[in-house]
């Protein structure tokens, strides 16, 4: 078996790093303050808009793995136990990292991440001139090549839609958000220089994922990846 589950933490630019012409197009119809402060969220969820501050990766198997991530002035180190790698870079170097490490497994696992992560990073890469090494969404019935344990658990939609966080409980997981840290922080992690935090947060998404993904595979899954 060669799988790996990963999960990216992404944060928007400034809106005023973006000309006037763009600036106009993305509030175009934000009216109210509220709807202002909507479009300026939704500037985080698109590869034109905004960067990766973090990619964490385990191999589901070993429960192994590393973050790659945003950490100016920080230093690599690694978990207590030894099973995590953490290696402060740029963006592009997140990428590079990322696609030297991915091109060694045949199965790629996450959460949502053909809709989201998955075009995210080929994207960011093609506009940092980085060069991808597979398709990262593949055919949507072939959970061998690319396994998003939310069409997975949603029956290819055929169910309503539930966050990471209530799938995690569901399943008697540990959350990631228990840690008191959500994507919606980010931010305010970001530009505090809180790079650290940002990276710790990113591998519990991951493991959290891969926990999961064991139990979709063990009770749902039938051997469709192995």
């Amino acid at each position: 078996m060669s799988r790996v589950v990963f999960d990216i933490e992404t944060l928007g630019f400034p809106l005023e790093s973006f000309d006037e012409t763009r600036q106009e197009y993305l509030m175009k119809f934000a009216e109210t303050e509220e709807e202002r402060t909507e479009a300026i969220l939704k500037m985080n969820l698109s590869p034109l808009t905004a960067q990766i501050l973090a990619i964490g990766m385990i191999d589901p198997d070993r429960m192994r793995g590393g973050v790659f991530f945003q950490g100016p002035g920080l230093s690599p180190w690694q978990s207590e136990d030894g099973s995590i790698k953490f290696l402060p870079t740029d963006e592009k170097g997140i990428l590079e990292e990322f696609w030297q490490a991915v091109s060694r497994y045949k199965t790629v696992v996450t959460f949502n991440g053909r809709s989201f992560d998955g075009p995210f990073i080929m994207l960011r890469s093609a506009m940092l001139g980085v060069r991808t090494r597979r398709n990262l969404v593949p055919n949507r019935y072939r959970p061998e090549d690319h396994c998003d344990l939310l069409d997975q658990l949603t029956f290819y939609g055929a169910t309503r839609k539930f966050n990471l966080d209530f799938y995690c409980k569901a399943f008697g997981i540990e959350s990631p958000k228990e840690e008191g840290i959500t994507g919606l922080d980010m931010g305010n992690l970001f530009h505090a220089g809180r790079h650290r935090d940002i990276a710790e947060y990113c591998i519990r998404d991951v493991r959290a994922t891969a926990e999961l993904f064991l139990k979709w595979e063990k009770y749902l899954g039938g051997g469709t990846t192995t």
